[in-house]
């Protein structure tokens, strides 16, 4: 009787350690073989909004965070100023048109009576002629430039999107080229997963793949779109006309890569909101066959 409980203790023993074993296996499968990340982020691209002319806000339409359409207005800038630089030129515009005019005539006139007229003046009125008819293209040119800075005053939405980190207030100078702040793309809303690179064989463009966010149970359903073609090789500190300045590394244990891979959102369940900057886990499923573990040589 003694003999028949050892023996049960023991296969209970060793039933237990096996499944201890086997969960292990899994886990170690689960997290270091398979291809799953959980260093993810959603990301979108950041369109800098900026003005293209200088000058004062006069009238600002939009809000921060507010959702916006391609071609909304969501500012002006200084257009009274830029209406009067306008006015201006459609003056100067008109003065050479009457230089013009009158210089033709006049040059029309001379030609008439090669008689009267001493052939060095005809020479100086067709030349005349020629100053004026380019005076006049500078002033079409200078007009055409202050109607377009003009309809530059309104600035507009570029994409459809989402402003953010907004905070002008009437008043405040904008210059030209200087970004005043941000509006995120909303259709180009994706998810980076930074897999090691021991698991990128088991990764292919197409996979389908499940996105968990930081806090959110459901299931984002996306597929892989591309791998990113390289990374920054930090041991290389050289440039291109510099030697190579590779650091010596001493350790036994050599840390895996992170390689970015780009997930498309495919479908997002109800109710769940993507903010470029969350932590995301991502999963690729990998193709039958395609996940084998592959031992690394120390030398």
């Amino acid at each position: 009787m003694l003999r028949l409980h050892n023996l049960a203790r023991t296969f209970f023993t060793a039933l237990l350690i096996a499944v201890i074993l086997a969960v292990i296996y899994a886990l170690w499968l689960r997290y270091q073989v398979e291809p799953l990340t959980r260093d993810g982020k959603v990301r979108a691209d950041v369109v800098p909004v900026a003005a293209d002319v200088s000058g004062l806000v006069t009238d600002i339409l939009v809000h921060d965070n507010q959702p916006v359409k391609k071609g909304q207005l969501l500012l002006v800038i200084d257009r009274p100023r830029y209406k009067m630089a306008l006015e201006q030129a459609e003056a100067s515009l008109a003065s050479a048109r009457v230089a013009l005019d009158e210089a033709v005539r006049e040059d029309r006139r001379n030609r008439a009576m090669p008689d009267v007229v001493a052939q060095e003046a005809i020479e100086q009125g067709t030349a005349r002629v020629g100053q004026l008819r380019a005076s006049l293209q500078q002033a079409i040119a200078a007009r055409d430039l202050a109607a377009f800075n003009l309809q530059r005053t309104e600035l507009r939405a570029p994409v459809d999107g989402t402003i953010t980190n907004m905070d002008l207030q009437p008043g405040l100078y904008l210059t030209a080229g200087k970004a005043a702040f941000a509006l995120v793309y909303d259709r180009s809303l994706r998810v980076e997963g930074y897999f090691e690179e021991t698991k990128l064989p088991a990764i292919h463009v197409g996979d389908p793949a499940s996105i968990y966010l930081m806090g959110i149970a459901d299931e984002i359903h996306g597929h892989v779109e591309s791998i990113a073609g390289a990374v920054e090789d930090r041991e290389r500190g050289g440039g291109e006309a510099q030697l190579a300045n590779v650091n010596p590394s001493f350790t036994w244990v050599r840390l895996a890569q992170r390689i970015p891979v780009r997930v498309v959102i495919d479908r997002i369940p109800p109710g769940v909101r993507l903010v470029p900057g969350q932590t995301a886990t991502v999963e690729v499923h990998a193709r039958p066959g395609e996940v084998r573990v592959r031992r690394s040589l120390p030398w």
